[in-house]
């Protein structure tokens, strides 16, 4: 196996498994290479399904919370990739509009789900038995939001969580609305008024008695811009590496970053994937031979689509958002796919992929343990190897152009 580990796919361009094997926890490295080893391919692909069956169980539960009406609701949309109006949304106004803890779960990640939680601080809400009302226990994170300055309630909210061993994260939002107010001033700066917000969020959560707070500048309608960003990388590095995973998935595609980062997410499954299409069934593809498991290739390149927001329902809520025409976003892209991905378009894609893949049976069989020994499973592997790596650097790229359209410039 460790041989494996160390090939790449020819001399030059090509990611190295090992990469992607980096991805994994050291337990789940020794329990695969050892059932690769010590006993059969089947074995060892079964490890991989459960690592991946228990991937795709892993629930996230966020809670969004703070004093009511700063617009706790909005950005609880924002990340589900809706606006306040669409359906499904979280009902947001000027006034508290959420009485109890209420999930909404992300239009593609179910497992996924944002809590929108009454406003701190009110009559039916105290700051010293909120915690205990809204389950603190069911959450993974806290986000915590303002409009404006930080209150005793939101400090003290901030206490309790993190004395209970949970993190929490101060957000300050609005912050466009904030811009425009400023900009009426002859003497406006966008950069010193930013940092001028920044510092007096962070000094008033000082002097309550908070140690070292980070505070992140966020508009919900513009999620690209101010400190999303950086949220989102603060989030995904405390995660632990399942939740991370989920986490970085269900964000909405808004910058290249994120798109890389996702990028990276599904590369890491390939190896997997390309070891479990190993051990399946011959298919009749004319020059293949025995090929890879369609249902495994349907799967994932369906998943690399909607993980990149190269839907339809999603593409439409861009189209919104920037106010560009959806057939202009979908021009933008450079390799065609329908969103319904098929066995019978998967097929025609095995079809022209035949031949690169055969040459390298050869290559793969003189080196893999156990694979080596089994032809039909070398073909399949490196078949799906190359199949999976192909497609996702072809839709990453499409998610790419996608946003250099939907914005006019790089992101």
């Amino acid at each position: 196996m460790e041989s494996l580990l160390k090939l790449s796919l020819d001399s030059a361009n090509e990611e190295t498994i090992e990469e992607s094997w980096e991805m994994i926890s050291d337990k789940e490295v020794e329990d695969i290479k050892q059932s690769l080893q010590n006993e059969t391919l089947d074995s060892g692909a079964q490890k991989i399904k459960e690592f991946l069956e228990k991937l795709d169980k892993t629930v996230l539960n966020i809670a969004v919370t703070g004093m009511s009406g700063k617009g706790k609701s909005t950005f609880v949309n924002a990340i589900r990739g809706l606006g306040d109006e669409d359906e499904g949304s979280a009902p947001t106004g000027v006034v508290e509009t959420t009485m109890k803890a209420t999930p909404y779960h992300h239009q593609k990640y179910p497992n996924v789900t944002l809590w929108d939680l009454p406003g701190i601080g009110t009559e039916n809400f105290r700051a010293d038995e909120y915690l205990e009302k809204v389950e603190f226990h069911r959450y993974d994170f806290f986000i915590i939001i303002s409009s404006e300055r930080f209150t005793s309630y939101d400090a003290d909210l901030a206490k309790e969580i993190q004395n209970m061993g949970k993190m929490c994260y101060f957000v300050r939002s609005k912050i466009d609305e904030s811009l425009r107010a400023e900009a009426r001033k002859k003497t406006f700066n966008e950069k010193a008024t930013l940092n001028k917000i920044q510092q007096n969020c962070i000094t008033g959560l000082q002097d309550l008695s908070i140690e070292s707070p980070k505070v992140f500048l966020i508009s919900s309608f513009e999620l690209e811009k101010y400190d999303f960003p950086q949220l989102q990388e603060t989030l995904e590095k405390d995660l632990p590496q399942q939740k991370r995973h989920v986490f970085l998935l269900a964000l909405p595609n808004i910058t290249q970053n994120i798109n890389l980062k996702k990028k990276e997410v599904l590369q890491a499954d390939i190896w997997r994937m390309a070891l479990l299409s190993a051990t399946a069934a011959a298919v009749p593809v004319p020059g293949l031979g025995f090929a890879a498991d369609l249902t495994i290739l349907v799967k994932e390149i369906s998943k690399y689509y909607k993980a990149f927001g190269l839907d339809e329902a999603s593409l439409k809520n861009l189209s919104e958002r920037v106010n560009v025409p959806v057939e202009e976003l979908k021009k933008a892209m450079k390799y065609k796919y329908n969103e319904n991905i098929t066995t019978n378009m998967i097929i025609k894609m095995l079809t022209k992929v035949a031949g690169g893949g055969l040459q390298l049976t050869g290559y793969f069989l003189s080196t893999i343990p156990i694979i080596g020994s089994l032809p039909a499973g070398g073909i399949a592997f490196g078949t799906t190897y190359r199949m999976l790596h192909s497609c996702l650097d072809e839709l990453a790229e499409n998610a790419h152009l996608v946003l250099l359209r939907a914005f006019s410039s790089p992101v």
